[in-house]
């Protein structure tokens, strides 16, 4: 969702990490790189927690305590809200999203990346 109304915010946030390969490539040994489910009812304030309540993104505090924001201009995140609040107000965002209200977990860009060091020789 969040990729359709602030593509510019998800490119900033890509670019100021390493990819998963890196990190894999730096940590050694067996890497495992796991989705991290994110429920329904997660409260936490990062983007992806209100995939099935996109209302809660339209107050400025929850998208200020999200840091992914601060990168971007400020005319990005006003006009997300705008565009937000208009298709949740006409029902464009309930015919594309309906099925998220109610999924009990999202697979987003959370992960957990597990390494067991190689055999010490």
């Amino acid at each position: 969702m969040l990729y359709d109304y602030a593509p510019e915010m998800i490119a900033v946030e890509a670019s100021r990490y390493p990819s998963m390969q890196t990190i894999a490539d730096d940590l050694g040994g067996t890497v495992e790189i796991l989705p991290v489910p994110i429920p329904l009812t997660c409260i936490d304030g990062f983007g992806e927690a209100s995939y099935g309540r996109p209302e809660l993104m339209l107050d400025p505090g929850a998208r200020r305590a999200n840091s992914a924001w601060s990168f971007v201009d400020p005319s990005i995140g006003e006009r997300f809200a705008a565009e937000l609040d208009r298709d949740l107000r006409d029902g464009t965002w309930h015919a594309r999203y309906r099925h998220l209200h109610t999924q009990a977990f999202f697979e987003g860009s959370l992960r957990l990346i597990v390494t067991r060091p190689s055999a010490l020789g």
